[in-house]
């Protein structure tokens, strides 16, 4: 198993973010299964022609997705899928919390939320 990456440098979207994605996806879709030992920020960065700093931010995006964990000095592995879900539940805790604060009910807090993602499915 290895990882497939391609960077379109004349996409309209970010390099960092194709990155992002398709990491993303492929960890999605058990292609990386949990576990799997990414390459170093600079294995990879040589290995696609980006810049360390490119894909030091996608690495830092998917972490703070939990969809990859960083083990020190050990490196960076696909995580397993249950800290995703815990990253969700404590996104939509704080989420409830602040519309809460807000005074929205809960029907205008799930329309803000259709409504993001309607905005996010379009972009």
């Amino acid at each position: 198993m290895s990882l497939k990456i391609t960077v379109d440098a004349g996409a309209a979207t970010a390099p960092y973010e194709q990155l992002r994605e398709q990491i993303a996806e492929e960890a999605r879709t058990g292609r990386l299964p949990v576990g799997y030992k990414l390459p170093t920020v600079r294995g990879l960065a040589e290995q696609l022609g980006l810049a360390a700093n490119t894909v030091a931010k996608a690495y830092r995006a998917l972490e703070a997705d939990g969809v990859i964990e960083t083990r020190g000095r050990n490196g960076t592995f696909i995580a397993a899928a249950d800290a995703r879900a815990r990253e969700v539940a404590a996104a939509a805790a704080e989420y409830v919390a602040r519309t809460r604060r807000l005074g929205l009910d809960p029907d205008a807090a799930r329309a803000a939320v259709d409504e993001a993602l309607r905005a996010a499915d379009e972009s």
